[in-house]
């Protein structure tokens, strides 16, 4: 970790069922108990009609509008006509499985068909367009919006927090980069039923997430949203696809739907087949992470995790003047616990001038690998520092020069089993104009997925905010936990509030402590408006964790949710350490590490099958792991629940005769 960090049914067919309140899942699909419904393309009141788990979806081939009726018979608005008109629509053919059909005026073809139990519509363009379809959430029954923001989002329609603007946390008003600024290409709806409680739902995937953003709006106090796509060329987003599928409203249902979509295409990555490529992956299971600083660099500070009965740990050191010795790493590795430096193959400076070792590259990699904007000019690097540099630029490369692969064996030469890659797993791709290393955003995350399973191979490969698309080829991911609010990043940039990056060896960036803005604390931490959509789509694949900055020491008050949402959703916590705070935090660590270990060990490779909130106001909630090999209840609230004090985590393995208890707020006394 860089003190300056670069990153800132047909017919009876029967499917798994998202069952209300709860979730039931298998490996490979969700939807809803299938009914008798209408045969692939035929119409139905001048409108097509596809089978779809769970009932019928009919598309009005005119305006792009989607409704369906379930089984039940109830009626369904899964989007309303594309905004702004497509124009006078083409003669519709039929297909085996659906229909096609045009939309000349916009230059779009359009297929329409009924796939794996879902509703599969894409649209191709001929020429550089853009299309705000779908539009989403109109139906009256809506109750609540399921976003991936991080870890992921349940907000009711109505909540007059989240239909305020964003610059009070709200979201009314903002638009989102789905290929960028969420953690899966997905956002569902409940409709109907007490938080997705005897309802319907609605799960909406955009695989070509690349081009596509979604907007909210605010209309009648209800939150809304549009899906925009831009038709480009240049980009390589000619093609749009949006699947839809019927729920029964559980929260999760989306990222479950998600899941099966990952798992039905072969991108759904599994921990247990990492760890038999790659035992060293094992290592990972039961284990807390952190970065270390100062004296907590050395064998003397892992030996005092050691002592203090700390059995697993993944620690992370900087690559500057003062790295985690041979000594130390020796030692770590000696105590069972995963080691591994920071790096980044993103940025580039002047090798004289760098004012980090991990920008220095040899020859003219500055500034010739440097990604340019059509203009011909440097898209300039993270802080205005340098340059970013031009994954194929490093592929072409690599063959005869082998700078990664150089940087590599230099950066593990002490031993090191485990290796952080920041920003190569985000969000943020680039298009690079460069004569001889073009590249569209889609070659650019190709490029980083070859390289980074290059490196999985050997090492134990994490990196920062890990998008789904990354899930195949890495271990871990630190970043994708935190539903970051925008805001955050002015606020980091006060360093009289934040901290700077000073002194060396505890710099006030990460360490000392810091009271979020209540609404920024709300958008982020407030526990009945999270979800665990990540951990469903993702649990078992790969382990999830908080960004490095957000330490669990960092924000105090935010402690015990931040503990309480790591237990029930079965993933480490975060931690920033040097010698101070290893004497200071280090029994309150090893405390809460001891409880984690055997959960995480049991069920971290297992999928999260079951969430759902046990009291109204969404304060008690329970997930289930596995075929109940582990289930976890939380009370975020300040009264007991069946027994359950507030502000407490019983969890009990399949093994267990009874619960095992942590309340997190007493470790401190």
């Amino acid at each position: 970790m860089n003190p300056n960090p670069l990153h800132k049914t047909t017919g009876r067919r029967r499917r798994t069922r998202v069952l209300a309140g709860s979730l039931a899942l298998a490996a490979t699909t969700v939807g809803v108990v299938g009914y008798g419904v209408a045969s692939a393309g035929t119409t139905e009141d001048d409108r097509l009609a596809l089978p779809v788990d769970g009932g019928t979806a009919f598309v009005d081939t005119g305006s792009l509008a989607v409704t369906a009726r379930t089984g039940g018979g109830r009626q369904l608005v899964l989007s309303e006509a594309a905004a702004g008109g497509l124009g006078t629509p083409g003669p519709v053919t039929r297909t085996d499985n659906g229909a096609r059909w045009s939309y000349p005026d916009k230059g779009l073809r359009v297929t329409a068909s009924s796939e794996r139990g879902r509703l599969r519509i894409t649209l191709t363009a001929d020429r550089d367009e853009s299309v705000d379809w779908p539009v989403t959430g109109t139906d009256r029954a809506a109750s609540a919006v399921q976003l991936p923001r991080g870890e992921g989002l349940d907000i009711p329609v109505k909540d007059a927090f989240w239909n305020a603007g964003p610059e009070t946390g709200g979201l009314a008003g903002s638009s989102v980069d789905v290929g960028e600024g969420l953690s899966m290409p997905l956002w569902g709806y409940s409709l109907g039923g007490a938080d997705g409680k005897g309802g319907s739902g609605v799960s909406y995937l955009t695989p070509t997430d690349l081009g596509t953003s979604l907007g909210f709006a605010s209309t009648g106090g209800r939150l809304r949203t549009t899906a925009t796509h831009a038709f480009d060329a240049g980009e390589g987003t000619r093609d749009y696809e949006v699947s839809f599928a019927l729920t029964d409203g559980n929260p999760v249902a989306p990222a479950a739907d998600y899941r099966s979509y990952l798992s039905q295409h072969g991108q759904l990555g599994s921990l247990r087949q990492k760890i038999q490529q790659n035992p060293a992956d094992e290592k990972l299971l039961g284990a807390f992470h952190a970065y270390v600083w100062g004296d907590a660099r050395k064998a003397a500070g892992v030996n005092k995790l050691k002592k203090l009965g700390v059995d697993r740990m993944w620690l992370g050191y900087d690559a500057d003047d003062n790295p985690m010795n041979a000594q130390a790493v020796r030692a770590a590795k000696a105590a069972g616990y995963l080691v591994g430096p920071y790096d980044t193959f993103a940025n580039g400076q002047d090798p004289q001038k760098a004012d980090s070792p991990t920008s220095r590259w040899p020859d003219r990699v500055y500034p010739d690998f440097c990604v340019r904007k059509a203009d011909g000019t440097p898209q300039t690097g993270f802080g205005n520092r340098g340059c970013y540099l031009s994954s194929q630029a490093f592929e072409k490369a690599e063959t005869g020069k082998h700078y990664l692969a150089d940087r590599t064996r230099t950066m593990v030469a002490d031993g090191a089993d485990s290796y952080f890659l920041d920003v190569d797993a985000t969000g943020e791709v680039f298009r690079d104009h460069t004569e001889g290393h073009q590249m569209t955003k889609d070659g650019d995350r190709k490029n980083r997925l070859a390289r980074m399973e290059r490196l999985s191979k050997n090492l134990v490969l994490g990196s920062e905010s890990a998008q789904s698309w990354a899930n195949k080829v890495l271990a871990y991911n630190h970043g994708a936990a935190t539903p970051v609010d925008d805001r955050l990043w002015k606020l980091e940039k006060d360093k009289e509030t934040w901290g700077g990056y000073a002194p060396a060896n505890a710099p006030g960036a990460f360490f000392k402590p810091v009271k979020l803005p209540r609404d920024m604390a709300t958008a982020m931490y407030d526990p009945k408006y999270r979800a665990p959509l990540y951990e469903t789509a993702l649990h078992g694949s790969l382990v999830n964790a908080e960004r490095w900055e957000l330490s669990y020491d960092k924000l105090p008050e935010q402690k015990t949710d931040r503990a309480l949402l790591a237990m029930l959703y079965n993933t480490p916590l975060n931690y920033v350490l040097d010698g101070p705070t290893l004497e200071k935090s280090g029994p309150e660590l090893a405390a809460l590490q001891k409880y984690f270990s055997p959960l995480h060990r049991a069920a971290g490779t297992e999928q999260l099958t079951s969430f759902r909130w046990l009291t109204g106001d969404r304060s008690v909630q329970r997930t289930v792991f596995g075929d109940g090999k582990l289930t976890v209840t939380a009370n975020f609230g300040s009264t007991a629940h069946d027994g359950l004090p507030g502000g407490c985590v019983d969890a009990k393995l399949d093994t267990d005769r009874q619960a095992r208890r942590l309340c997190p707020a007493k470790l401190t006394g």
